[in-house]
């Protein structure tokens, strides 16, 4: 039994072998047709074109350029004079002038002007000139210091004397005495306004002042 079971199982491998070798065959027969049968058919397809080259025309040359007329040179006609008589001399007319009589102008008329008012002088207002202890400085009052000074002020129409305008003319010789006179005149005095052709009018004034300490009885 083992002789016959190793004979048969040769036999079967033998067989099997045989049947591979006629697969690949077939195999490789259906693809080598399959090849040939697609090459055909690509080269069925290819159309074969002729190309041909478009050749161009020569191109023509350019026309020649046009010929210029020469002109001839400019030549100005001659002058031509024409002769024209002589215009007639005017004719000269004297007129004789008629002496005029002479008459005396009209005098103008004489105007006389108003009579002018004399104008008066500006008058101080008496009460506001008095003197008071209360005027003089408590300092020089101590120092004793006396004297007389002279302001020059300007007087404005209202009769009062207008600020800033107070100068020292002649001084007490001292800086305390001067400087309160002025206070005191632009403060306190009064003026009745001096006048011109009955108006009031601004006027410039000098006055003194005198500084005297009273004795104490």
């Amino acid at each position: 039994m083992s002789y016959l079971g190793q004979k048969r199982s040769k036999n079967n491998t033998v067989a099997i072998g045989i049947v591979v070798l006629l697969h690949i065959f077939l195999g490789y027969a259906l693809i080598s047709g399959l090849a040939v049968d697609v090459t055909k058919k690509i080269l069925e397809n290819i159309e074969t074109k002729n190309v041909v080259e478009e050749v161009k025309p020569p191109e023509e040359p350019p026309p020649p350029p046009p010929k210029l007329e020469e002109i001839p040179p400019y030549v100005p006609p001659p002058d031509v004079v024409i002769q024209q008589d002589a215009p007639p001399a005017p004719t000269i007319t004297v007129q004789q002038a008629v002496p005029q009589p002479n008459v005396a102008p009209t005098p103008a008329p004489v105007v006389q002007a108003p009579p002018a008012v004399p104008g008066t002088p500006a008058v101080p207002i008496a009460r506001s000139f008095e003197v008071t202890d209360d005027d003089y400085p408590p300092a020089s009052q101590r120092a004793g210091e006396e004297g007389v000074t002279g302001v020059q002020v300007t007087i404005g129409t209202d009769g009062r004397v207008a600020a800033g305008t107070c100068k020292i003319v002649t001084s007490s010789g001292f800086e305390r005495l001067d400087a309160r006179a002025c206070q005191i005149a632009e403060r306190r005095w009064r003026f009745k306004p001096a006048t011109e052709n009955g108006q009031p009018v601004t006027t410039t004034i000098r006055r003194n002042y005198r500084w005297q300490i009273k004795e104490v009885r």
